[in-house]
């Protein structure tokens, strides 16, 4: 998900968990403990090693980037088919790697016309050259959210949002700072929403299972991560409001009239050509849809468009910019992230299982039975399946930057120049399995970060929009959110393994992920 953000800040938060030694089996009630919050605004990122200034001395041969554009309308259209359809996107650029045996190249990005006035780019494939698109000093970010096209700013109410702007324009510090309110505001629901709409996931696959056969894990965790967030972050339940249970469904409508241009449908190709990836879905077709939506967010919101006042932000472009926050960064990353999470670790079998399942009861109970923050750090293959699903399929796999100026970027064994204005743009996936970084990089090794060799490789997990080593700030594009992700996908497999022994599933392809059909559950024995 272009840069998407996952929301959120650094939340130090506790949860006492009141349970009886039968830890899986019984209910639990939970009371809040809250620690400071803080969010970064002030930090600096430390500069990616993989770039030097042009005329800076570099030890690798300086080689000309290889690959070419193609004749005009005829090269774009000819690459937009290969990546697509005849090849589709991981062989379409394995292709190109071993074609000019360089994992830097030239290559037209889809959806060029007629949708992208300028679909050229120099592609970067490797976890050392990738980092440069985090480099706000040396790469621009300015309208490159969804790539070399933007989508129409009437799909959000006129404005320019936040994940569009460039930290060098005035507007970026403000919202971010906004998003900091909003997450700071909403600290104390967090936690104890999570169990409660993720308990009632549970219950329904449970219920599905029963009189299926088998329960759909994608639509329960649609319904489970937008009444999560409509409950943290507002204190509103969308199920007691006009919005009901549509909020997904409308959801789902509106971002595929911003991201419809990237993705391939399964409609037969000629249609789905010229529907999707030729000329853009018009906005009113979903404006009745977007109106919905925004009125939910209107009238929950009232302390943080009071705080965007405050400001100097208007109540209507705050609103717009905390709808597209919380429905296509924070709720489409959770759609993405936690079905491929529970695909990955569902493919991984019962002895992982049992592993995690030990690991986490034995945490809570020693912690006297109380799921805290603190008892989630003593749970340190918990952490390194979480880092491993967001290294091996990254939320965001496409990121994008304009060449401020001249410069050098290096791969692992060539240099290359590229000039100022030039669009680079980089395919995460390739940059988080490059195996001169990841030993067995294709495999999900689910201990992978797990003691000081392993934390020594989370600089190289990427998936925030930035190193997992480095933290947000407002004058970077690294996602306000990403300790927050990292805290909400380990709540995940820790209510998974304290309700059941194990699981299976079955899986499938969808536009966006993985389809996840859970059809068994082990309710947990000890």
């Amino acid at each position: 998900m272009a840069s998407t953000s996952l929301l959120y800040t650094s939340l130090q938060l506790q949860i006492p968990t009141q349970r009886s030694s039968n830890l899986p089996s019984r209910p639990f009630s939970r009371r809040l403990i809250l620690r400071p919050v803080s969010a970064s605004v002030s930090e600096k990122p430390s500069a990616p090693s993989s770039t030097a200034a042009q005329g800076e001395a570099t030890k690798l041969p300086i080689r000309k980037i290889p690959g070419d554009y193609g004749l005009p309308l005829i090269g774009p259209l000819k690459d937009r088919l290969d990546y697509f359809y005849n090849q589709g996107r991981d062989e379409f650029f394995k292709s190109r790697i071993q074609k000019h045996q360089s994992t830097v190249f030239r290559v037209n990005m889809p959806p060029g016309p007629f949708i992208s006035p300028n679909p050229k780019v120099v592609v970067l494939l490797d976890g050392k050259s990738f980092p440069v698109l985090f480099d706000v000093t040396k790469v621009e970010k300015r309208d490159l959210f969804t790539g070399t096209y933007m989508s129409s700013v009437e799909l959000t109410g006129g404005y320019r949002v936040l994940s569009y702007l460039d930290p060098s324009e005035p507007n970026h510090g403000k919202l971010k700072k906004l998003m900091f309110f909003l997450l700071k505001s909403s600290r104390d629901r967090v936690i104890p929403e999570f169990h409660t709409s993720y308990t009632e996931l549970f219950d329904k696959l449970e219920s599905e299972l029963a009189s299926k056969g088998k329960g759909n894990f994608v639509e329960a965790n649609d319904q489970a991560a937008f009444s999560f967030l409509a409950r943290s972050f507002y204190g509103a339940n969308p199920a007691e409001t006009q919005l009901g249970q549509d909020g997904p469904k409308l959801v789902s409508k509106w971002v595929l009239f911003q991201l419809g241009p990237l993705l391939v449908l399964g409609l037969p190709k000629l249609f789905e050509e010229l529907l999707i990836h030729t000329f853009p879905l018009p906005p009113v077709l979903v404006k009745k849809d977007y109106q919905r939506l925004y009125d939910f967010f209107y009238n929950s919101s009232t302390v943080v468009l009071d705080e965007a006042e405050k400001i100097g932000v208007s109540r209507d472009e705050a609103c717009h910019n905390l709808l597209f926050a919380t429905c296509f960064n924070s709720f489409g990353g959770m759609k993405f992230l936690f079905p491929n999470m529970i695909k990955w670790i569902g493919r991984s079998g019962v002895k992982l299982h049992t592993r995690l399942a030990k690991e986490i009861r034995s945490a809570i109970r020693s912690n006297g039975g109380e799921v805290t923050i603190a008892a989630m750090e003593r749970m340190p293959l918990t952490k390194s399946v979480v880092y491993e699903a967001l290294r091996i399929e990254p939320p965001v796999s496409l990121q994008y930057g304009r060449a401020k100026h001249d410069m050098v970027i290096e791969s692992h064994e060539s240099a290359f120049e590229v000039k100022k204005g030039e669009m680079l743009f980089g395919f995460q996936p390739f940059a988080t399995k490059d195996p001169k970084i990841f030993g067995r990089s294709e495999e999900f090794v689910a201990d992978r970060f797990v003691g000081e060799e392993g934390e020594r490789l989370l600089k190289h997990v990427l998936w925030s929009n930035g190193p997992e080593t480095e933290s947000p700030t407002v004058e970077n594009k690294q996602c306000a959110g990403k300790d927050f992700v990292v805290l909400v996908s380990r709540l995940l497999v820790v209510e998974l393994f304290l309700r059941y022994d194990s699981f299976e599933i079955e899986v499938g392809r969808s536009a966006l992920g993985a389809s996840v059909a859970v059809t068994s559950l082990q309710r947990a024995s000890f």
